[in-house]
């Protein structure tokens, strides 16, 4: 009798162990790790991404996981390597992400357009926006021939209105970005209007208008620079997944910003992170002149 009621122990312990060992992996499956790229300080933004967690998990019915990379060839490989499952990428990361097999794009952010003349945001919400070049007020700079033998704030090549679309306009001009300037990249484009401001740089591209981003702690950021140039639209940051993602979790992670975006306080999480004004589906035929401009930027 006692070896029937050990052998039936067993028995439950083994099954036991089986099913737990077959439910762990889809409880693994249920977490959705969104990554972000730093347009900011990565603290200060990992903390302004978080409230999307509970958010998004929220809608999905599953646990979201948000973290903040350290730049966009890190989120890229990350995708790559099935580690991060959505990213928010501007828009020549995501083509690189593309060429690498590692994203496909499903929605465009949208943001309020930008007054030139104040900087202040328009009524309407679009789905490009431009870079720029900022200088200190009483700068002698005007143009961009001005910024020959200058020391420019650029951010990642791979950053569209940190680098590629300044970098591929000023050469247009006739100043080439790596021999007639002297570049140095900072990580976020706050920094590098501080840059400016501290006068450690003559001129800082960043997108238009960044300076709204400082405004808090230096309320007289527009007073003391000025815009000399901005460039040509360019398409908006996108939201992108891995490519092997599930076909349904794809269209319930669309929807779901869809959602969110006509939700005020998720709006206000999205515009505290990238001054995203929500999202609108997209495809990749959107993203044609990122290419151009990246090819450009490659023969430089």
């Amino acid at each position: 009798m006692m070896k029937k009621v050990l052998a039936s122990g067993l028995s439950l312990v083994v099954a036991a162990s089986v099913m737990a060992g077959c439910t762990k992996p889809k409880d693994e499956e249920k977490v959705l790790n969104v990554q972000f790229v730093p347009s900011q300080s990565a603290e200060t933004l990992e903390a302004k991404a978080k409230p999307l967690e509970k958010m998004l998990g929220d809608k999905l019915g599953m646990k979201v996981k948000v973290s903040v990379s350290t730049d966009y060839p890190t989120i890229i490989e990350a995708m790559a390597s099935k580690k991060v499952d959505v990213g928010f990428l501007p828009p020549s990361a995501y083509v690189l992400a593309k060429e690498k097999k590692a994203a496909d794009v499903i929605l465009q952010s949208l943001r309020y357009g930008v007054n030139e003349k104040d900087g202040s945001p328009t009524k309407d919400k679009v789905e490009y926006y431009k870079a720029q070049y900022v200088v200190k007020a009483d700068s002698p700079i005007k143009s961009l021939a001005d910024l020959k033998g200058k020391k420019i704030a650029f951010q990642n090549v791979t950053s569209s209105a940190g680098y590629v679309w300044p970098a591929v306009e000023l050469k247009e001009a006739g100043v080439d970005p790596l021999k007639d300037v002297k570049p140095i990249t900072l990580k976020g484009h706050d920094q590098a209007l501080l840059s400016v401001l501290n006068g450690d740089v003559d001129a800082a591209a960043t997108f238009q208008d960044a300076r709204n981003t400082l405004k808090k702690e230096h309320p007289d950021i527009f007073a003391k620079t000025k815009v000399i140039y901005v460039t040509k639209p360019i398409p908006n940051d996108t939201v992108a997944v891995r490519p092997d993602i599930d076909p349904e979790l794809k269209n319930k992670v669309t929807q779901a910003f869809l959602d969110l975006s006509n939700d005020p306080k998720a709006v206000e999480v999205f515009r505290s992170i990238y001054t995203h004004e929500g999202y609108v589906k997209t495809d990749d035929s959107k993203f044609e002149s990122v290419r151009e401009y990246e090819t450009k930027a490659k023969k430089d």
